[in-house]
């Protein structure tokens, strides 16, 4: 349950680096580049994705601009990252029970 995000993986004449155009904008009209989880402070959708992508390893730089998310790799492996893009807004994975309606209320006060 969520919103999914569709992705394609495009490669880049720069060797290591690996750009990924999606059906959703991130950063609206601006653009953030990371080049650690620590620079990933707010609760925006980038910040939250560059977390993900850093914890995943093997990355040195995060450039989201818009819907278009540039990552620069220590080695040639991008396996596992369009995946990460794709579960952004996945709230829900199967296997895990939503929360009724009496625990979001519950929460909610």
């Amino acid at each position: 349950m969520g919103q999914p995000v569709t992705v394609i993986e495009k490669p880049s004449s720069r060797a290591g680096i690996v750009r990924f155009e999606t059906n959703r904008v991130f950063t609206g009209m601006g653009h953030e580049r990371y080049t650690s989880a620590e620079q990933a402070v707010d609760d925006r959708p980038a910040d939250e994705l560059a977390r993900r992508l850093f914890e995943r390893g093997g990355i040195t730089a995060v450039h989201v601009n818009g819907s278009v998310v540039t990552v620069e790799l220590e080695n040639a492996d991008s396996s596992g990252i369009k995946e990460i893009i794709e579960g952004l807004y996945t709230y829900y994975l199967p296997g895990v029970e939503p929360p009724s309606d009496d625990e979001l209320i519950a929460q909610a006060g």
